[in-house]
Order: structure tokens, then sequence, then C-alpha cells
């Protein structure tokens, strides 16, 4: 049973944790023993560190034979994005700048985790500073797609949904900033939910863009999602962007019936240039959403089209100003790749980036517009599928376009505009995973996850998992 631990679901360990049908250091062991076996192939880790997983393992194990079970969280296994900070830990943000920083406070969801139980085996491996997709991180190495190690995983948060779809931890945390938790969702066929903005604290999370940074679960099913949605919310004085704002008994929430749904659906530019096998798929959800009781329609989004400029420009004038002293100290230390979008985001002049303020609040005018129709949006969570290590161009078509360019075009307006947003699993192309979103209303999280609930159910990838999982391979 022991090797089969790792596979499973918080929802599935946690009756067996609680009933004292396995021990937290049993399924500790067997998650550890996962990830040092798959770590020289995937990459995800930057550390592990099993001396401090198995004492945590221990103490939640002593809890539970005396009756002090704290609730589902308890003892289970999870390693977070190196960006989230741990009190006296080394918390390496991915950088070489920062690889001997330790904090002296743990990031709220961390404190909120901490409290539930959970047993961390390690840091996750990320795009350096959070700023970037493909997670192939210069100073830690380059994390490998666990269903074709040839493949970025997706970033920023690529250790995470590379660990997660290769059973190397249980569930994670990711951030977003232009899609950095639902892009390696997408690439590594995982669940990853980017909440309303504000729903969870960013305190203790090392920022990339302020106005547009999000924190949020990576996980192998929606109920995952949900349940960690509703751990972590809440209002946190020490973040200023902090919603006041009720949490949800999300789980209680989830419902497969779709019936009286209203999903919309926008073509000009959320089904524009999109690579044929991932749009195929993608539509061939929606039809069997609309098989299970939903109901479709044409949505108009007329600002969409000036998204890429305004995200582009907010999150490169942010970045470059929290990055600025040491870019300009000590620039040889950034990797290429973001020390030449630090340098570009130098240039932006404040009336691009006012413009581009403009544009969001277009954007959640034209939004809200829109959601007084129809429950969700659902779109591809990326036009392409994932692309080789090292290459800057991605295949749209039989296209070779620029990866930059193409990456962030279906996330980027869900973290200008704040709404919550979920990628999941739709099918296989290729041997790969393609990625459907849904975006619903702010602090409407419930029915982006109800519908993915309900699309989950119908087994789109038919228990296909990455060869190193252990499952059979495509």
């Amino acid at each position: 049973m022991n090797q089969e631990l790792p596979a499973k679901s918080i929802q599935e360990l946690s009756p067996l944790l609680r009933d004292k049908q396995i021990s937290p250091v049993e399924l500790a062991n067997a998650v550890l023993t996962k990830a040092e076996s798959n770590n020289e192939q995937v990459n995800a880790y930057i550390e592990i560190d099993r001396e401090k997983a198995i004492q945590e393992a221990a103490r939640a194990e002593s809890e539970i034979m005396n009756g002090d079970y704290r609730g589902p969280l308890h003892g289970i296994p999870m390693a977070l994005k190196d960006i989230l900070y741990f009190k006296g830990e080394r918390v390496t943000l991915g950088s070489k700048i920062h690889q001997d920083f330790v904090p002296d406070y743990d990031a709220t969801v961390v404190s909120k985790l901490k409290q539930e139980g959970v047993v961390f085996t390690g840091k996750l491996n990320m795009h350096e500073y959070a700023w970037g997709a493909t997670t192939t991180n210069p100073h830690f190495g380059a994390c490998h797609n666990p269903w074709d190690l040839t493949k970025i995983p997706g970033g920023s948060s690529g250790g995470s949904g590379a660990a997660v779809a290769a059973d190397m931890t249980i569930a994670s945390l990711g951030t977003d900033t232009g899609g950095s938790i639902r892009i390696p969702a997408s690439a590594c066929g995982i669940i990853g939910l980017k909440p309303t903005h504000g729903r969870i604290s960013k305190y203790g999370c090392f920022p990339l863009s302020w106005s547009l940074d999000h924190i949020g679960p990576m996980t192998k099913t929606v109920y995952d999602a949900a349940l960690l949605l509703e751990t972590l919310s809440g209002y946190d004085p020490q973040d200023p962007t902090s919603v006041n704002t009720p949490s949800k008994n999300f789980t209680s929430l989830l419902s497969e019936n779709l019936n009286g749904t209203v999903i919309g659906i926008n073509e000009e530019y959320f089904f524009k240039n999109v690579d044929k096998k991932v749009e195929d798929t993608v539509r061939g959800a929606i039809h069997v959403l609309e098989r299970l009781g939903a109901r479709i329609e044409t949505v108009k989004l007329p600002a969409l089209q000036f998204s890429e400029f305004a995200e582009l420009v907010t999150i490169t004038s942010e970045a470059s100003a929290i990055h600025h002293d040491n870019l300009v100290k000590q620039p040889a230390n950034f990797g290429d790749d973001v020390r030449f979008l630090l340098e570009f985001g130098e240039l932006i002049s404040s009336v691009d980036y006012l413009k581009a303020q403009q544009i969001r609040r277009q954007l959640d005018n034209d939004f809200a517009k829109v959601f007084e129709g129809i429950d969700v949006l659902i779109t591809p969570t990326l036009p392409f599928l994932p692309n080789n290590i090292g290459e800057s161009t991605v295949s749209i078509n039989g296209k070779q376009l620029s990866f930059l360019d193409e990456v962030i075009r279906f996330t980027g307006p869900g973290n200008l505009t704040g709404l919550p947003a979920i990628s999941i699993p739709c099918g296989i192309q290729d041997g790969l995973p393609v990625g459907l979103q849904i975006m619903g209303p702010a602090f409407k999280e419930e029915n982006v996850l109800n519908v993915a609930y309900a699309l989950e159910k119908t087994n789109p990838l038919k228990g296909r998992k990455p060869a190193l999982s252990g499952a059979i391979p495509l």
C-alpha cells in the first residue's frame, strides 16, 4: 500500500489518517521516497528536507493517536513554491541574489497550513523571482514536465505543477501574476486555482507585481483545491490588498449538477489563433458540459483586444520597480531572461502605465456586464501544447511564434481583473495534457469549482498519468 499512497488525493488520504489506517510517518516516508527517486529527472524540488518532514509527521502521528485530530490536512505532506516565507528557513525565490535569504516570519498561508498540521517536505523549483513561465532556472536547473521530460512544465510555479503531477507531493501552493498557477497546471495536467484577488493573503510572499499577484492551490482534484481555498481564505490586515469578505465552505458547495448553468464563450479573443489540437479538445469538453445540462452563450468583451498590452506594461513596470536596486547594483546575478525583462520594464513610461490601468478598469466593466448573464466563462488555458525546454518559440498550427507573446494571452485577463479562474485538464494530445480555463465573477469561486467538478467527474484524462508517477504511460 505504501507505494500507492503518493498517488492519492487529500480527500482520499484524510480519512485513512483520521481513522488511523495509515500513519503520517508512513505517508511522509512514501511521498519523500517518491520525491527523492524522481527528482533527479524532474528537478521539481530545490530542497527536500526529509529530517524535518519526518519530525513533523511523527508529531502529527502522536497528536492523532492521542485523539487530537486537527482536520483533513493533518498529516498531509505538502511542498510549496520556494517564494513563500518560512520562519528561520532558507527561501531562495529561485534566485542567486536571495539564495541564502532566511525570513524571520512565516507567510500567512504557511502559518495557516502549520496550524492545520501539514507536513512540509521541502521547497519547490520555480522560475527565478517568478518572472517567467518556463521554470528553466539558471541557478537551480530546469524543471522538467513529468509527461515528457524534454518539455517545459510551465511556470513560474513549474516545480509545483510537476511535483503534484509526478506524485512527489500530495498538493502544493503556487503564485500567479500572469498565469503562473494555471499555466503549469495546464502543462502538467493538474488542477490550478487562482482565487479572486484579495481572497487569500499574500503576506510573506515575495512580490513580482503587487497589483497582479495571487496565491492559490495546485492539486490533484477539484475537491482538494476547494479544501485548500477554504482553509487559506480570510482577511489579513498585514496584506494591504486583502479583502474583508467572508470565507465559504467551498467543499460543501461542490455540485456536479449543471442544470441551469450558463457558460459564456468569447470567440474573438479566447478562441483566436489556438492550435487546432488544443481547440478541438477544449471545444469537446464544452460539448460534454452542455450534455450535462449547461447552456452555452456567446459573449463580447471588447476591451480584451488591449489586455496583452495592459498585462505586459503593468507586470514589467511593477517588477522593475521592485528589483530596481539590485538591477543597478548586481545585474550579472540575474539570469539572462529575467535581467532582460527587468531592463525592459525600466523603459516603460508613466503614460503607458496609466493607460494600462485605464484598460484594466474597462476590462472590469466588460467582465462585470458579461457576468450579469452567465455563470462562468470558458477558454483554453494555453493556446499551444508545452514546448521543448530551451526553446523560445511555440508551435501553433505549424507556425513558430514567440513563447513570451503567446503564453499569458488567455490567463493574463484573470490577473488584470482579479477574477477567479481555474485550469483543469480536459484531454490529452500528443501525449501531453490540455488545460481548460474556467473564469467566474469576483468572490464566486464556487461557480468555477462546480463546473470544474462536473467536468472532472467525466474523467477527461481516462485515468492516464505521467509515466514517472508509476501509471502506465500514454
